[in-house]
């Protein structure tokens, strides 16, 4: 009992242990990963600040193109007055600014056409582009789609010249456009390498279309993801508006890295694989006791039938001295029949770590004979009752002495619960014509209920001065020899305990 008592604390303990050690292992994952995420955060908040400061620079180079669009238009608009006015001008002395003005112009290009559309002058195209016959007319249609056109129409001599200039961007102004595209293309590529390592995606306005991303592949969402995908997945995630253009806000997504998810996992990861590794651990563990347990009960039981042999032969040769010598013939008797007994226990332990023979056993005349046994060796005060319940004969394959055993370790276990007085009832029945149901009831102090299990184990006993093996070499009798089941029923403090037995039929 006290070995069992020490056992249970143990594994409180242990118990208790795990406990506060899978606690502590969240408790100091989850400082870490608020740590790790703080941190994250902080790297995010300093790269957000970076985007805003970019895009200050975006907008405020944008207003200088805006600057630069103006002054195009009005040189332009002051060439083209200059070209009427020498048109117009006779007097040669009055035409100097004007050639000035005219002169000039070096960076916008500027095509002329008549009232018909066609082609009467133009200037400033590389000259390696007009060897194209097709080129002034393919840049004429884009200038029209681009800029307003001019009128330059004059008059002389009373004719009507009627006129009008396209024009394209200055070369400074192209230039510097194309610098700024290319600032506004690195603004945004440099927007995903410096994400702090962290799946990050800039929408538009209407967070409907993906401009850029980046470390997108952790989200695992495969290569022909959709904008719209993308954007579904990292809604609901750390957002912050900027303005890469003047007026158009955009928005940027952001997830927590993957290593810090991953990390949140990583404790619930390890105690599992730590749980599973101690389960094997145990399973193989108690295989290899319970395999030693084995090897020390057979190794016990063949032992005693050996060490009971000797004595046997002995008083089998006692007893023909005896009868020769004319000795009280019923004490010679009763020395026999407890030869016999002797014999059977031997018997019943030499059995023990070899598969058994099953016979077929009528139940009826098993349990009637052993019931007569244990009435002639147990006090007056104990009534024995046998129910069949099921009204016929019923066959088994048993091994009769084996389970004889087992049927006299349950009584004496109800004899010795008795305490004066008592009734030991035995019910026999058949269920769903599969099953043979022997219960052994008592009328004795009962099993507390925490027991019903612990009282099978080997070496558990209740008793002062027991072993603890009889209900343990019964448990071994019915489930490995006979591929049965045995358990304690029913138990109430004081008011006695049921033992059901559960064979198979044939």
């Amino acid at each position: 009992m006290n070995i069992y008592q020490q056992k249970n604390r143990w594994k409180l303990w242990l118990g208790i242990s795990a406990f506060i050690i899978v606690i502590a292992t969240l408790i100091y994952s989850n400082y870490l990963v608020n740590k790790i995420a703080k941190q994250e955060q902080e790297k995010v908040r300093l790269w957000a600040e970076a985007v805003a400061n970019r895009a200050k620079l975006v907008h405020k180079t944008d207003s200088i193109f805006k600057i630069f669009e103006v002054e195009d238009r009005k040189n332009i608009e002051l060439w083209a007055e200059a070209n009427m006015n020498i048109a117009q001008t006779e007097n040669l002395d009055d035409i100097y600014w004007p050639t000035k003005i005219i002169s000039n112009n070096t960076t916008i290009p500027v095509i002329i056409t008549n009232e018909k559309g066609e082609i009467t002058f133009y200037n400033n195209f590389p000259e390696d582009k007009l060897k194209d016959t097709t080129f002034l007319q393919k840049e004429l249609v884009r200038f029209k789609e681009k800029n307003k056109p001019l009128d330059v129409s004059y008059k002389i001599f009373d004719i009507v010249m009627k006129q009008s200039l396209y024009y394209d961007d200055s070369y400074i102004y192209s230039e510097l456009k194309m610098t700024i595209d290319d600032l506004v293309k690195s603004f945004i590529s440099e927007t995903v390498i410096n994400s702090a390592s962290v799946p990050v995606i800039i929408t538009n306005e209407k967070k409907d279309s993906v401009i850029a991303y980046g470390n997108i592949e952790e989200l695992d969402m495969g290569s022909n993801i959709s904008s719209q995908q993308l954007i579904d997945k990292m809604k609901g995630h750390n957002m912050f508006a900027v303005e890469l253009s003047k007026g158009n806000t955009n928005y940027i997504f952001y997830m927590n890295s993957y290593v810090l998810r991953l990390l949140r996992y990583f404790p619930f990861i390890f105690l599992a694989i730590v749980g599973i590794f101690l389960i094997i651990s145990y399973l193989l563990f108690s295989t290899s006791r319970r395999s030693e347990q084995n090897q020390v009960w057979v190794g016990m039981s063949k032992e005693t039938a050996h060490q009971l042999g000797t004595p046997l032969s002995s008083l089998l040769g006692w007893v023909e001295i005896l009868k020769s010598k004319n000795a009280d013939p019923e004490a010679i008797a009763e020395m026999e029949n407890d030869i016999a007994r002797l014999q059977i226990v031997t018997e019943r332990f030499s059995k023990i770590g070899s598969t058994p023979e099953l016979k077929d056993e009528n139940m009826d005349e098993v349990l009637s004979g052993i019931i007569a046994y244990m009435k002639l060796r147990t006090s007056g005060k104990i009534s024995y009752e046998y129910i069949n319940a099921s009204k016929h004969m019923i066959i088994l394959p048993l091994n009769r002495p084996l389970f004889e055993w087992v049927l006299e370790n349950l009584f004496r276990n109800a004899i010795d619960s008795i305490t004066g007085a008592g009734k030991i009832t035995i019910e026999m029945q058949v269920q769903n014509d599969q099953f043979c149901i022997i219960d052994v009831s008592d009328t004795g102090k009962g099993i507390p209920k925490n027991q019903h299990k612990m009282i099978f184990r080997p070496g558990y006993t209740t008793k002062k001065r027991g072993w603890g093996l009889g209900l343990s070499l019964t448990k071994r009798i019915v489930d490995e020899y006979h591929r049965g089941k045995i358990f304690v029923k029913s138990s109430e403090p004081g008011k006695g305990a049921t033992f059901r037995i559960i064979l198979k039929l044939k």
